[in-house]
């Protein structure tokens, strides 16, 4: 009998018909409107996501900004992001890149947005995310809220006590690496009709990295 044992990254994803091979539990229809940029710019939106950048806390980016230096920049500069935004012509800052020392001596590349930019991120999310879960598989349980690696292994001893004997751990390294942006565009462009979100997100995707990228730092220092 074989023994399950999950990370917070890992999942488990059971064959369940065309469910596993598609990816769609449910049609794959528009679930926001046009100006869905609005939404993401509401006041009380952008308020929980700067408490939760805050919680986070996290390194500075390119810029050299803080956490704690956020609020006071934004009373400052916060007009003119947001008509930038409003506009479509809010151009993301470059991704400062660090390498994180691994257990087994190997570094993992690390990109750090900057405070404004996980801003702006975490902004967006909360829009998406509520809308799009509930289309997503009720077997993926990675990076979802209210979903964890405990309730996959649990689930995996429902399939083990049901007589299943084989369990299937993949891992597709450095997939964030390598993932097809024109794919996964393509994949987005079918559920966001606002061309502002579309436009912020892609720039996201392809944003410029900081050099050199030879800074080492600790993983407590993130």
């Amino acid at each position: 009998m074989s023994q399950c044992i999950a990370s917070d990254k890992q999942q488990v994803l059971p064959l369940s018909g065309d469910e596993t091979l598609t990816g769609l539990q449910r049609n794959d229809t528009p679930v926001n409107h046009h100006l869905l940029m609005e939404r993401v710019l509401e006041r009380g939106n952008l308020f929980r996501a700067l408490q939760k950048v805050q919680r986070n806390k996290g390194g500075a980016g390119i810029d050299g900004m803080t956490v704690d230096d956020l609020p006071a920049f934004l009373k400052l500069h916060w007009p003119s992001i947001k008509e930038q935004l409003i506009n479509g012509n809010y151009q993301p800052k470059a991704v400062k890149r660090v390498l994180i020392p691994k257990s087994d001596g190997s570094k993992r590349k690390l990109g750090i947005p900057t405070v404004l930019d996980r801003l702006i991120q975490q902004a967006l999310l909360q829009i998406l995310q509520p809308e799009w879960d509930q289309t997503f598989s009720h077997f993926s349980f990675g990076f979802r809220p209210r979903r964890s690696a405990h309730q996959a292994v649990k689930l995996s001893e429902i399939y083990v006590n049901d007589n299943r004997h084989w369990v299937v751990d993949m891992d597709l390294e450095k997939f964030f690496d390598k993932v097809n942006h024109d794919v996964l565009m393509h994949r987005v462009k079918q559920r966001v009709k606002d061309k502002r979100v579309l436009k912020l997100i892609n720039r996201y995707l392809n944003g410029n990295y900081s050099h050199p990228t030879s800074l080492i730092l600790p993983a407590k220092a993130i």
